[in-house]
């Protein structure tokens, strides 16, 4: 399961940075992959349809915006921290015992992989998805996060309904 899984995690990882890179550009004018400008730009979001924009977010913290210090020694820990547990993750999906959990951890890892890159070259995560209905917004995410929630939908799934090897 292994080879199934990181053909998955990479898969992610480079669609989560082609997309950041056509939102970043589409959206600031800047070329995605030249240096980080500083300050890291904000501009005003797109509106797609009544309920998706399109943003530019910069979150310096981890989940919905947890711990955003926003200093360079925060984006160090947190990407130390993101690898660690990737390294964690590879080391289960070797052993993954079906292929919903080999997917699950692929898609995982490709989205903190993707987030990772981001910390690394930016000190933050670029989101870019605006969710919204009746004027409440779904914090701004990424394809990474959409990526690392699938994974751990799909992680729950197998634990609560997979067949239960029988005591004897």
């Amino acid at each position: 399961m292994l080879r199934p899984g990181l053909a998955l995690a990479a898969a992610v990882a480079v669609a989560d940075q082609a997309t950041k890179w056509a939102a970043f550009t589409g959206l600031t004018g800047l070329a995605f992959w030249d240096p980080a400008p500083d300050p890291l730009p904000r501009v005003p979001g797109v509106e797609v349809t009544g309920f998706f924009n399109l943003v530019t977010v910069w979150n310096f913290g981890v989940s919905f915006g947890m711990f955003n210090r926003g200093s360079d020694e925060a984006a160090w820990v947190l990407a130390l921290v993101a690898a660690a547990i990737t390294a964690a993750l590879v080391v289960w999906l070797r052993a993954a015992p079906n292929r919903l959990v080999a997917v699950a951890l692929g898609a995982v890892i490709g989205g903190a992989v993707g987030n990772v890159i981001d910390r690394l070259r930016f000190g933050a995560v670029f989101d870019f998805l605006d969710v919204h209905a009746a004027g409440w917004h779904w914090p701004a995410f990424n394809v990474a996060d959409a990526a690392i929630a699938v994974g751990v939908g799909l992680l729950l799934l197998d634990a609560l309904f997979a067949p239960k090897p029988s005591a004897k």
